[in-house]
C-alpha cells in the first residue's frame, strides 16, 4: 500500500493506503490482530465518479477529504465483529457495501 496510515482501534492494528500503482481508486484498510491479517476493508470508487469527488481527479485529494468517514465505517465494522472482507463501492447511482468474496465470483462470470 502506498502513502498509508497505521492505527490501533481496540485489540486491532489497521494498516491503510491506496492500492501502488492502480489506475483506479482503490483504497485498502488491512486489520490484523497480532501478528495475524483478520480482513480487509476497500473502498473503491468507480472512474465515472471521481470528477464529482475531486476536479483533477487526485487520490491524495480524495483521501484526505473522506479518510475520516471512511476510518468510522472501519470502526463500526470491527465494533460488529463483522470481519468479512468487505467492498464499500462509491458510484454515480450512489454507495453499496459488498462481500469481497461475492464481488470476485460476479467479475469471474462477467
Amino acid at each position: 500500500m502506498a502513502r498509508g496510515e497505521i492505527w490501533d482501534y481496540k485489540n486491532f492494528r489497521i494498516k491503510e493506503g491506496l492500492k501502488p500503482k492502480s489506475k483506479h481508486f482503490q483504497y485498502f484498510f488491512v486489520v490484523s490482530e497480532g501478528n495475524k491479517k483478520k480482513c480487509n476493508y476497500c473502498v473503491w470508487i468507480d472512474d465515472d465518479h471521481l470528477t464529482s469527488l475531486s476536479a483533477s481527479k487526485a487520490f491524495d485529494e480524495i483521501v484526505s477529504s473522506r479518510r475520516e468517514e471512511w476510518s468510522q465505517w472501519v470502526r463500526k465494522k470491527i465494533d460488529q465483529e463483522d470481519f468479512r472482507n468487505l467492498v464499500w463501492k462509491v458510484e454515480k447511482t450512489g454507495q453499496k457495501e459488498m462481500d469481497l468474496s461475492q464481488l470476485d465470483e460476479k467479475l469471474e462470470t462477467e
